[in-house]
């Protein structure tokens, strides 16, 4: 048994390994009262996590048996979280109130063997008379009535003779138990009221523990997964599965660490009345902690997942510092969204020697060389720059633009400052400049020399958007509620320019504005007159500052401060490596600097390097996932080797593999030590590239899309995304995404 596994997938492991199970069934069983929050994230994960790891299957189970509560909105955001997520659940959505009837005749059964009785005290007697943890409990008088009374009040109660409250149903156990969970535990409760799917014909509902269990062995679970809240009920959860002496195979309940998070507020009923005191502006406001407010905001799947994956299943409750999330969407975007210009607070520049129009090639990623692709940037004699990026009189170690110090436009030319115009209050409402024709980005011959490269937009072509800056909804670390709301947790700016490749009619796109952060189009509001961009996370830990790193999050933050805080100075061997990094091997800035700056990874990294001639993917693997490991160990007890990783990094560089599958094979060899030649072809990892082999597919997915071919050779050319997707879903990430791109075009010409 592999112990790395956490203690769950080891029980799993050998329930199979003893014949326990034939195969695993999980459920994901949420009440459908409140949108999800990040919290249910870690429960999907971990449920639908363990079916796929086991080849078994997840149910999506609604528990809605409090029709005062629920509604259908709830369900379907709970149904497009766990598909956001990327998971998919078996065959059919599955609801506690499918099995009303079948929970009734176990009720009944319980009656008739005389292990539940009709009780008539009202709530108040009810729980004095259950005791308390250092006096035993007393029974209630009704307790003695025949089991044909029982079966006589129960059957009235569901017919809806009584008022809510009147009667409640209640297992026979034991009220001197210990455990105050077994002191004649509630079974049903009437309740008078519409629900949403089973209308009114039912006036009786079933509690929790009792509709829990039954509904689990209904499905055939195997393993129900708990949050620890829940740890006290496991006893009733097998009294009622025992007492009915039902039919094995049957399910048992597991718990695990619920997730914790500083700054946030995990309960529903919390989380409600901010939106009902119109606090925030609904369930998914970009500052909530639902899943649905992390999409709007721009949070990716991947980003989700990786934090839950990072912080691990345990059975003790503990917090979680929120800046490990942000750190998580802060790495899972740097690597993926394409860089540009936004200038949030223009200064208009007039470049008086300047009377050409032309077009500057600029990069998307200017710090990662493999990655393709470029725009045409829009250039005349007037532009705005950000009104940061000049100063009449600059402090110390100020290097833009000033009335002395010409400055760079980033991709463009450098720029010197000739007069400034000023309004009659005396601000500066414009520059008047000049620029060097023979001091162009890529080709500058001008031996001027600058220490900085500013923003700027296209004065004619910018488009004017809003921004929303979003900071954490809360600003204690241990809010109770809306008394602890940020009053700073929202601040919209309506007059920054961005440059025209950002306006785009794409879904889900994000960007990183230069400086600025990482921002996406919101997918509510966002409009051809004003585009509006959500700000997903700044670009460095801003309340790092504020406050001191807890030690839980000291390794963590070790990392985090050497690619997102304020840099300290470089010692001499430091400068060494980064200059070597960067102008011998080519690595962009930040790799360079996190490389530079710890003489560990760049040890390893160099001795990958010795055994393989690929500087960037090696470097890109080191920095974010052998980084990662060396978070939660040391050097010597890392599993893998740099020889390891040059190996998984040639399979890269031959196509043997996709990046995306490298990363599966990164961590089974962190946990196994197993050479990545051996996981790939032992678990047939292969990269697809034949084309014989992936147009067959292609085609399939073009056959069952024939709406969406349509609207693609109408010109929808975004869906070209879609098609590529598909394919690559199909294929478990397996097939060549270039070789599907180029296939997939050819066939829908």
């Amino acid at each position: 048994m592999n112990k790395s596994k956490d203690f769950l997938r080891r029980i799993v492991e050998e329930d199979l390994k003893t014949g326990k199970y034939q195969e695993i069934i999980t459920r994901f069983p949420p009440e459908p009262n409140g949108f999800p929050h990040i919290g249910h994230a870690k429960s999907i994960s971990i449920n639908f996590g363990i079916a796929r790891d086991y080849n078994g299957h997840c149910n999506l189970r609604m528990d809605d048996t409090n029709p005062t509560t629920e509604d259908t909105q709830y369900v379907e955001a709970l149904k497009d979280a766990v598909h956001w997520l990327g998971f998919e659940w078996d065959k059919k959505v599955h609801f506690t109130s499918d099995y009303f009837h079948q929970l009734y005749d176990y009720a009944v059964e319980l009656i008739k063997i005389g292990k539940a009785y009709v009780d008539s005290l009202n709530e108040d007697e009810i729980r004095e008379y259950r005791g308390t943890v250092t006096t035993i409990g007393k029974r209630s008088k009704y307790a003695k009535r025949s089991v044909e009374e029982n079966l006589d009040l129960f059957e009235r109660m569901k017919k809806g003779e009584f008022e809510d409250g009147a009667h409640v149903l209640r297992a026979k156990i034991d009220m001197s138990a210990s455990n105050m969970k077994m002191r004649d535990p509630l079974l049903y409760r009437i309740r008078h009221a519409h629900h949403f799917r089973a209308g009114d014909e039912w006036s009786v509902y079933p509690m929790y523990d009792f509709a829990h269990c039954l509904s689990d062995y209904i499905e055939g679970v195997t393993h129900s997964i708990c949050t620890l809240e829940f740890e006290n009920n496991r006893v009733i959860y097998d009294w009622v599965l025992d007492t009915l002496k039902l039919k094995p195979p049957r399910p048992y309940q597991y718990e695990f660490a619920r997730l914790n998070i500083n700054y946030t507020v995990m309960s529903k009923r919390k989380l409600l009345e901010l939106v009902e005191k119109k606090i925030v502006s609904g369930w998914d406001d970009p500052r909530m902690p639902t899943i649905a407010g992390y999409k709007r905001r721009g949070y990716t799947p991947e980003s989700i997942l990786n934090f839950c994956e990072q912080i691990g299943i345990a059975k003790a409750n503990s917090m979680v510092d929120v800046s490990q999330l942000e750190f998580c969407i802060r790495d899972d975007l740097n690597q993926k969204v394409p860089r540009v210009m936004c200038v949030v607070n223009p200064l208009k520049v007039t470049i008086t020697n300047y009377e050409d129009l032309e077009e500057i090639d600029a990069p998307y990623y200017p710090h990662d060389v493999p990655k393709e692709g470029s725009r045409k940037l829009p250039f005349s004699k007037e532009i705005y720059i950000d009104r940061d990026d000049f100063a009449e009189n600059p402090p110390t170690g100020y290097f833009r633009l000033t009335p002395e110090q010409p400055v760079r436009l980033k991709y463009a030319y450098i720029l010197t400052c000739k007069e400034m115009i000023k309004d009659t209050n005396g601000d500066i409402i414009e520059i008047q400049a000049e620029y060097h024709p023979d001091s162009k980005s890529g080709s500058d011959t001008s031996g001027i020399k600058v220490k900085s490269a500013i923003q700027w937009v296209e004065a004619n072509s910018a488009k004017k958007v809003e921004l929303r800056l979003y900071d954490r909804l809360f600003k204690d670390e241990a809010p109770q509620g809306k008394e602890d709301i940020n009053p700073n947790s929202l601040k919209i700016i309506k007059g920054a320019l961005i440059e025209p490749a950002v306006i785009t009619d794409k879904p889900d796109v994000r960007f990183q504005f230069e400086r600025e952060g990482y921002f996406y189009a919101d997918p509510v509001d966002y409009k051809d007159a004003v585009p509006v961009f959500n700000k997903i996370v700044a670009l460095k830990d801003s309340w790092s500052k504020k406050k001191k790193p807890s030690k839980k999050l000291a390794n963590a933050q070790t990392k985090k401060i050497q690619i997102d805080g304020e840099a300290t100075p470089m010692d001499a061997d430091e400068q060494a490596r980064f200059d070597k990094y960067k102008n011998e091997l080519k690595l962009n800035n930040e790799v360079a600097n996190i490389l530079a700056r710890d003489k560990t990874l760049s040890s390893f990294y160099e001795e990958a390097l010795s055994t393989l001639n690929s500087p960037l993917n090696i470097a890109n693997i080191v920095v974010n996932e052998v980084a990662r490991e060396l978070k939660q160990k040391e050097i010597s007890e890392l599993k893998f080797s740099a020889k390891q990783i040059a190996r998984l990094v040639k399979m890269i560089d031959d196509e043997t593999i996709s990046t995306k599958i490298a990363k599966g094979v990164f961590e089974e060899m962190s946990k196994s030590g197993e050479n990545p030649t051996k996981i790939v072809q032992a678990k047939g990892l292969v990269q697809i590239s034949d084309p014989t082999k992936i147009l067959p597919v292609i085609n399939e997915i073009i056959a069952k899309n024939p709406d969406n071919v349509q609207k693609f050779k109408e010109g929808n050319g975004k869906l070209l995304g879609f098609f590529v997707g598909q394919v690559l879903k199909k294929t478990g990430g397996k097939a060549n995404p270039k070789v599907v791109n180029e296939l997939v075009k050819k066939q829908l010409e």
